[in-house]
């Protein structure tokens, strides 16, 4: 008689809205409880395939099979096979987990790892010779930080550099926003001062974005080692920045608002420089 190949273990949904690990994720929707457990949320299909194809490891995974997503088993062996923990879950469970008006049945749970300034190591930019650095100065907004990834991502930066944050980098709605960026971006966090000296010490130039500039950016040499400074949506850059003798320049404005978005302003400083970068290279 044949034998019959043991049964594999099937795992049992969570269905307890109380159970501690739900308790658990929601709980990391405070920044406190994030930078406490240096732990975040990762949720939705792209973003962890992002997250998957860049060799980020989940602690934990939850997936949905009642939602669009929830099914996908080659990306929840993916994560299985890389070490994390993964656990259906019921569909109000998973909504109690979520961040999202609507969720797709995946959502993970990674480890936060180190942003400072000493992690990161030189990185030519993938456009042209040299480095390409973005410093968000004292973004506030959420969407906006995941934007400005986002854009830093599509022309090949070196990375992204957080000064004063304002907003928690592994905030939710910076990881949505980022579309996944988050885990192919280069980031470090630090204050104003110390990433000042930082760029001077490697010899970066610095050119501010600052809509009181004389000189439209398209009249500047983005070429060579550069850090692009974008401040804040309400404010601006601060008197730190403004006053070192860094070069500094606007975009030009047709219409009656006098300033653009946070992270309209950098995508489109940083793919100017990826266009003379690459003219450059040509030439």
């Amino acid at each position: 008689m044949r034998s019959r190949p043991p049964r594999r273990a099937v795992a049992a949904v969570l269905t307890s809205l109380r159970n501690p690990r739900v308790r658990a994720v929601v709980g990391l929707r405070d920044r406190r409880q994030r930078e406490a457990q240096r732990r975040f949320v990762v949720e939705g299909r792209r973003e962890l395939l992002c997250a998957a194809d860049a060799g980020w490891a989940l602690r934990a995974l939850f997936h949905c099979p009642d939602l669009p997503a929830g099914g996908d088993a080659a990306l929840i062996r993916r994560f299985a096979a890389s070490g994390a923990a993964c656990e259906p879950t019921s569909r109000a469970v998973f909504e109690r987990m979520s961040y999202r008006r609507t969720p797709d049945g995946l959502l993970g749970v990674a480890q936060t790892p180190p942003l400072a300034l000493q992690e990161l190591t030189a990185a030519a930019s993938r456009c042209g010779t040299g480095e390409l650095w973005l410093v968000a100065a004292g973004i506030g907004v959420p969407g906006n930080l995941g934007a400005m990834l986002r854009s830093a991502d599509a022309v090949g930066a070196s990375g992204v550099l957080v000064a004063d944050a304002a907003v928690d980098v592994f905030n939710p709605n910076v990881v949505r926003a980022s579309l996944g960026a988050l885990f192919s971006v280069r980031i470090a966090v630090a204050g104003a001062d110390t990433l000042r000296q930082w760029l001077d010490r490697r010899g970066v130039r610095v050119i501010l974005a600052d809509p009181t500039a004389a000189n439209e950016y398209t009249t500047a040499d983005f070429s060579g080692d550069l850090a692009l400074v974008v401040g804040s949506e309400s404010a601006g850059l601060d008197a730190r920045w403004r006053r070192q003798s860094y070069e500094r320049v606007c975009l030009p404005m047709a219409g009656r608002v006098d300033s653009l978005n946070a992270a309209t302003a950098a995508a489109v400083l940083l793919f100017e420089a990826r266009r003379q970068r690459l003219a450059a290279g040509k030439g």
